[in-house]
């Protein structure tokens, strides 16, 4: 791997986490203080705008809450560290930043809507310390929080470096967890003469250009009983009751296991595919799109975007080539052997044959044109180039530290 330029990374780790009564009770204050924060500052610049007044800046916003700890009404933000109320703000600067250039065109992708005001009955919190924050995972294994204490890890797995910050959470499941984002250097495996195109599906979650075919586990599928009678039973409580919130609570918990099933599934799967090819090429589905179809519960139950995105930065990681074939080429219609086009093909027609004589299987005809396209595509950019570092997704939490402490 000699002909690859040494990239860094950002990973992310993430753990589970059990804090105490006492410490829960803290981080619930930390939440409801950057969920006070955020939306100060949000209603600052909607009544600046109101107004006519300049746009407010980050530094103004800054000072504005370190002189609202002086008052009587926001004395309780000094309660928590500083730093998770300027990750707040942070957060506000980030959503506007988006706001602004998907407006302008300069994002790509669907439109990002303006910042909205954070609610205290939202299923997720999360509060983020960076290392100005000075916290700390000991050698006890514990990690140490400031104004919250010494927090229980569960250490799945050791961390490769020193973490750049934390991201605690609390998930609609009720449960805690610490997601540390790490910079660390790719690890390139050795090299391999394999390269595969995949095709994705709904009856076949996945058909390789190899003829190897990965059947559905329909996580969602499975348990929808169960889902439907803790729905059912939830629909029956009264809301604002105990039993209402503990109805909602299970419900979660349901839906939260299916999600950690499909997760490390899919994980799973997508290292046992980086491993075993030099070059991965799949088609650049609209999830969003075929969400809106009769087939949307299917779609969303494969979770295609996620299991991509594995591929993507395990690519980045390993040393290996990842790309994207444009999602209105032909790969269904096109003959592997010919090249030939056919009119629309139902989605009921699995096999067919071309005028040419070659009888194709839809799905692993798509999957080889798929491969056969990327290769044209890498081919027509010139010399073979090295992904980019990938920032860690902002959907999950943030942050890391060296490595799990000994005898964790």
């Amino acid at each position: 791997m000699d002909q690859w330029q040494t990239v860094v990374v950002e990973l992310r780790y993430n753990y589970r986490v059990y804090p105490t009564l006492g410490q829960q009770q803290a981080l619930a204050r930390a939440f409801g203080c950057a969920r006070v924060v955020f939306n100060d500052g949000l209603r600052a610049r909607q009544q600046a705008r109101e107004a006519g007044l300049p746009y407010l800046t980050d530094a103004e916003l800054s000072r504005q809450v370190t002189a609202a700890k002086l008052t009587p009404e926001r004395a309780w933000l000094g309660e928590v560290s500083s730093v998770v109320l300027q990750q707040a703000l942070a957060d506000l600067n980030t959503a506007y930043r988006n706001f602004f250039t998907s407006v302008s065109g300069k994002r790509k992708g669907r439109t990002v809507a303006a910042p909205r005001f954070r609610s205290r009955k939202d299923n997720r919190q999360a509060i983020r310390f960076t290392a100005n924050a000075r916290f700390k995972v000991l050698d006890n294994g514990r990690l140490r929080l400031p104004k919250i204490g010494d927090v229980q890890v569960r250490w799945s797995r050791t961390l490769p470096a020193m973490p750049t910050s934390v991201t605690v959470v609390r998930d609609a499941a009720g449960r805690y967890f610490a997601s540390f984002v790490v910079k660390t250097t790719d690890e390139p495996l050795p090299e391999t003469d394999s390269e595969v195109g995949i095709d994705l599906g709904l009856t076949h979650f996945a058909v390789m250009s190899d003829g190897t075919k990965v059947t559905a586990p329909k996580f969602l599928r499975r348990t929808a009983r169960k889902l439907k009678r803790l729905q059912q039973d939830l629909s029956r409580k009264q809301r604002g009751s105990r039993n209402h919130k503990k109805a909602v609570m299970n419900l979660a918990r349901a839906h939260a296991r299916v999600a950690d099933t499909r997760r490390d599934w899919q994980h799973k799967l997508s290292t046992s595919i980086i491993r075993d090819n030099q070059a991965v090429y799949v088609e650049d589905l609209c999830v969003v799109g075929l969400g809106r179809t009769r087939l949307a519960k299917s779609v969303y139950d494969a979770g295609w975007s996620s299991f991509t995105s594995m591929l993507e930065y395990k690519a980045a990681r390993y040393g290996r080539t990842f790309g994207r074939v444009n999602r209105f080429f032909p790969s269904t219609r096109m003959c592997s052997d010919c090249g030939r086009i056919t009119d629309t093909m139902a989605l009921n027609v699995r096999e067919w044959v071309c005028p040419c004589g070659s009888h194709h299987d839809r799905d692993v005809n798509a999957a080889r044109n798929i491969r056969a396209a990327g290769r044209a595509d890498l081919n027509d950019r010139g010399a073979q180039v090295r992904p980019a570092s990938l920032p860690a997704p902002r959907s999950e939490a943030v942050t890391h530290r060296k490595l799990a402490p000994s005898g964790v």
